[in-house]
């Protein structure tokens, strides 16, 4: 069983007499930084020279450095630039400017459990891992509830780390509901999986297969982008509120039994053997390798996907759904 950690485990004193640098103001920078200011935490903004993120966090409150005499400030570090992008930030403007006084950071494991990044010896390292995206994190800290946390420390010089991660969750307010224990590696490996085989990818793919099954059959696009894509937000609304068996009580009967002698026939053992195909790529390594050339070679493959995928018919066919949703 995971150890949870909630409130009365965590002292956010330890933050007290420490300067917390944010590198990166994006979703989750932002909506850190505006937490932990919030529960009293000294907070710096770290970003590079150009980024368009500097007047909005300027506008914030909040003092604006270049990461490097950002992390020569700080006592804490907490990376939150992309993945793809964090080696050469680390490399050029943090490393450098690291000392046995400092803790460096992560929301997410890859960088970390890939080597893309390897800290010296003689400073913490940790994870705070919300489980939702930042609008929700600061969303539910206004509403004085929080987004549970994934904590990992990776490494442990001062003896401190956990105490200072926790502190860290607390001032972002997971604490308030809970934080989890768990490794680099874990949480780098699941995130990765829901992601690619269920939650961006294999959701995705079948909201557009039945869509298009739908359209190839002769209904209409919007009929078929209603009842394949549409109206997907409403069951799982239903399962995130209560679990399976609840959303199977909340839907007619008829949706009920269907979903039952249906589900199989779709998601077969076929399909769990590519799960696992997809679950071995991650864990060895073989999808971290392809994404980070696909960002050295300009990712070509990529912004030609988002092309094609933004033309398709259920897309359009969303848009004129969604417009109909429009205050006039």
């Amino acid at each position: 069983m995971q150890k949870i950690y909630r409130n009365s485990d965590c002292d956010l004193k330890i933050l007290d007499k420490k300067t917390i640098a944010v590198v990166g103001f994006g979703n989750q920078g932002r909506a850190h930084a505006l937490n932990l200011k919030d529960s009293g935490a000294n907070v710096i903004i770290g970003l590079h020279e150009a980024s368009k993120s500097a007047n909005k966090a300027l506008e914030a409150g909040f003092e604006v450095l270049s990461v490097a005499d950002a992390t020569k400030r700080a006592d804490v570090i907490m990376i939150l630039a992309p993945d793809e992008r964090q080696a050469q930030i680390y490399k050029n403007d943090i490393e450098p400017n690291l000392d046995s006084s400092k803790a460096i950071a992560f929301a997410h494991g890859f960088s970390i459990h890939y080597g893309q990044i390897n800290p010296p010896k003689n400073v913490d390292v940790f994870m705070i891992a919300p489980k939702g995206p930042g609008i929700r994190v600061r969303d539910e800290y206004v509403k004085d509830s929080g987004i549970p946390s994934l904590v990992a420390i990776y490494q442990d010089f001062t003896g401190n780390c956990l105490q200072i991660a926790l502190a860290y969750g607390a001032g972002i307010g997971s604490a308030r509901v809970a934080i989890i224990e768990t490794t680099f590696e874990a949480e780098t490996q699941t995130d990765l999986f829901g992601e690619q085989a269920v939650l961006c990818g294999g959701v995705c793919e079948l909201m557009k297969a039945g869509f298009e099954t739908l359209v190839e059959a002769g209904y209409s696009p919007e009929n078929a982008y209603f009842e394949c894509i549409h109206e997907l937000k409403y069951v799982v609304d239903l399962i995130h509120s209560g679990g399976f068996d609840f959303m199977h009580r909340a839907v007619s009967d008829t949706a009920e039994y269907g979903g039952y002698i249906a589900g199989k026939r779709i998601v077969t053992e076929q399909t769990k053997d590519a799960m696992k195909e997809i679950l071995r790529d991650i864990e060895n390594g073989t999808f971290a390798k392809k994404w980070m050339d696909e960002n050295k070679n300009g990712r070509a493959k990529m912004n030609a996907w988002r092309e094609s995928a933004a033309r398709e018919l259920c897309e359009t066919s969303g848009a004129k759904v969604r417009g109909l949703y429009s205050k006039n």
